[in-house]
């Protein structure tokens, strides 16, 4: 199957390019989403998070408190270690079986950390959603209402823009007009059909 990596960085606009993909009647998995899921409410995963944690990691409803999460595993990179060790091969094993199942002619898979996992083993090529970072902290300060300081800890911890551009096949400017950042998604879906019919061919 022919599958586009979809990321960026935080704030950068991933959701707006998914969306606009299944739009066009694209197949997306997205890690963000299966990464909620594997947390839900009575998840194994969530579990194993209260005890390590405490329960003081939960909201009054037995919900996951992400915020208080983030600050935690941005602080204290043993911590985040030790998160990553216990989720991901869950959303990784998750994110397969979903990308299996999909039937659109070819999936789109969005994943943040998508250059730094082996998923990106599994895409035929790579698409970055880009914007500065002078825009992603103003975007997920607003959109988090989180303070500038922790969303550029959590830039810092990321892949660099310079790093992420370097391994793009394709790179998405979501920093002007919603309608330009459609039409570049148009132009692609276009391309990656042509490079889908190619693909299959082999």
């Amino acid at each position: 199957m022919f599958i586009v990596g979809l990321t960026g960085g935080i704030g950068s606009g991933k959701t707006t390019v998914s969306n606009l993909f299944k739009e066009l009647g694209i197949a997306v998995v997205d890690t963000d989403v299966i990464a909620r899921e594997v947390v839900k409410l009575g998840s194994q995963c969530l579990y194993k998070i209260e005890q390590h944690f405490g329960s003081t990691i939960l909201l009054d409803n037995g919900n996951l408190d992400r915020k208080k999460l983030r600050h935690i595993i941005f602080s204290q990179p043993e911590e985040k270690h030790w998160l990553e060790s216990l989720l991901h091969p869950v959303i990784r094993r998750q994110t397969r079986l979903a990308l299996e199942k999909s039937s659109s002619p070819y999936a789109i898979l969005s994943s943040p950390l998508l250059l730094e996992s082996p998923d990106i083993e599994l895409t035929s090529r790579i698409a970055v959603v880009d914007i500065t970072p002078e825009q992603q902290v103003l975007r997920t300060t607003i959109r988090d209402e989180t303070n500038s300081a922790q969303v550029e800890k959590i830039i810092a911890n990321q892949l660099s823009r310079e790093e992420k551009l370097a391994k793009a096949n394709d790179i998405i400017d979501n920093s002007g007009t919603f309608e330009n950042t459609k039409q570049q998604v148009l132009n692609l879906h276009r391309q990656y059909l042509l490079m889908k019919d190619n693909h299959s061919m082999r």
